[in-house]
């Protein structure tokens, strides 16, 4: 597959906003491709993280904001774990995504960022993910209330849902982490 860059003139293109925004040195990547060996969500998406930070490295602009990939990636972190530099793949992602929220950019079918959006809410009110209400304000948004609906009472009777919020969280510590990242107006609010 043929992959055009279109080169910044004006700066060196996202590399430097990225590498701030996510505290990471690209420049120590040589290549090897391990983030992309391990990753889970390369055989879904056309754009493996090596190439995300490849084309970061020869002077990308804004047009990697429409990558697949920064939608997709799960944060499971296992690119950082398998990466001999050190470099957390991660962070890119989200400051991309960040980005790309900023800016406006493609999104993939669906609306990823209300659904990242209502599970932040859903922490940040509980301490802790809660599923049922994450589910109907992601729902209540979009409009599409009984989109998957039926599957509902087999999750439900597996025991994959709670009726009830969680207890038992440290809502104090919770709360603190959001407060000291609030003045970041990258983190998707």
């Amino acid at each position: 597959m043929t992959v055009i860059i279109k080169k910044q003139t004006k700066s060196a293109g996202l590399i430097r906003t990225i590498e701030k925004i996510a505290g990471v040195d690209l420049s120590v990547c040589y290549q090897c491709q391990k983030c992309s060996g391990g990753c889970p969500a390369v055989p879904h998406v056309q754009t493996t993280p090596s190439e995300i930070v490849r084309r970061l490295q020869l002077g990308a602009g804004d047009e990697l904001l429409d990558s697949d990939l920064i939608w997709m990636c799960l944060s499971c972190k296992t690119c950082y774990a398998r990466c001999p530099m050190g470099i957390n793949v991660c962070a890119v992602m989200d400051a991309l995504r960040a980005l790309a929220l900023e800016k406006d950019a493609a999104r993939p079918d669906g609306d990823m960022p209300r659904f990242n959006r209502e599970f932040l809410g859903t922490v940040r009110r509980f301490g802790r993910s809660y599923d049922i209400g994450m589910i109907m304000a992601y729902k209540l948004g979009t409009g599409k209330l009984m989109d998957d609906a039926e599957k509902f009472p087999a999750m439900l009777k597996k025991g994959k849902m709670a009726l009830l919020p969680p207890s038992g969280t440290d809502r104090k510590t919770v709360k603190r982490i959001f407060a000291k990242t609030a003045p970041n107006k990258r983190t998707g609010k």
